[in-house]
């Protein structure tokens, strides 16, 4: 009698259990059926969006384009795969610099890019880079001149981007996160890198003739010289000379701590309380440069040329 009492008094409590259960594998298999149903809106959403960027139309391929940055926002999962294919629209509709390296540009009103074009950097330069697992911004050999961004200079993000035998002409990248970004090989003349972070980013062989870098964050760059010249389409050494121009550049107030510079060029450029604490300069030219007030302790200065150089308050000079 006991037995059958306390199976009596176990009774509802285990159908409120199988009940419970029976309510949770609901709730899984339509939570289940819910990312399905999602996953599948977004590969639809996504489809479209690719076929847009196609369109002959500059209003359609826009459209493409903040569609894809609307899927960027909502799927992690397929985040770099838009961050590649943004890349790869920007590259294409820009053009090559092999080009337009051919053309001189004396002013930055000479040359703009495209809205489809401005409109895919923007929005790659204000993703979330902590979702990128593994995908670069590849605008490697991309016709940039006069790149600009109309958004606040905080909200250009473009960590670890590759600009390799890029023409960066008279772009304004003000303010930008540019860390371990790559300039190698690129054309920098006249560009505005002011108060930007380049900690970290690569120079070799680069074109920065009056370009204007105040205020930059570039401890730990490389700018210095290199035998080894990369060609992006083919990974291939190709050789050559790998020195960075940095003639009459605008460097006021940046942050060389620890850079490595060794063989650079700064014939005539503008340092003014330049910080080059703990940099490689070794042979490096500042002949006729400005060196006021910068600041040599700890820097490696065997060879450096210094005729000619403004010396007025710099600290570590020999």
């Amino acid at each position: 009698m006991q037995l059958v009492g306390l199976v009596a008094v176990s009774l509802p409590g285990l159908a409120a259990l199988a009940a419970l259960l029976f309510t949770w594998m609901q709730v899984g298999q339509a939570t289940k059926e819910l990312r399905i149903s999602e996953q599948g809106q977004i590969t639809g959403r996504f489809n479209a969006a690719i076929g847009n960027l196609g369109s002959q139309s500059m209003d359609v391929r826009l459209g493409g384009i903040y569609a894809l940055q609307r899927i960027m926002e909502d799927s992690a999962r397929d985040h770099p795969t838009v961050v590649s294919v943004l890349a790869a629209f920007a590259q294409q509709h820009a053009g090559s610099s092999t080009d337009s390296l051919k053309q001189p540009m004396t002013e930055p009103e000479a040359h703009r890019p495209k809205a489809d074009v401005r409109a895919a950097t923007a929005v790659l330069a204000k993703r979330r880079a902590d979702r990128d697992s593994g995908a670069v911004v590849d605008l490697g050999k991309t016709d940039l001149r006069g790149l600009f961004f109309t958004d606040t200079a905080a909200s250009i993000k473009l960590p670890r981007a590759n600009f390799s035998h890029a023409d960066l002409r008279w772009a304004s990248l003000t303010g930008a996160d540019l860390r371990e970004a790559s300039f190698s090989n690129a054309n920098l003349e006249h560009a505005s890198l002011d108060a930007t972070n380049l900690r970290g980013a690569t120079f070799q062989g680069a074109k920065l003739p009056e370009a204007s870098l105040s205020g930059a964050d570039l401890r730990g760059a490389v700018l210095e010289c290199t035998t080894f010249l990369m060609d992006v389409e083919t990974g291939r050494d190709v050789g050559g000379s790998g020195c960075a121009d940095l003639q009459r550049v605008v460097m006021e107030g940046a942050d060389l701590r620890n850079a490595k510079m060794a063989d650079s060029d700064l014939r005539g450029a503008l340092l003014k309380g330049t910080d080059f604490r703990g940099a490689d300069l070794s042979r490096a030219d500042f002949r006729d440069a400005d060196l006021s007030r910068a600041d040599f302790r700890g820097a490696t200065l065997t060879g450096v040329k210094l005729a000619g150089a403004t010396r007025d308050g710099a600290r570590g000079l020999p």
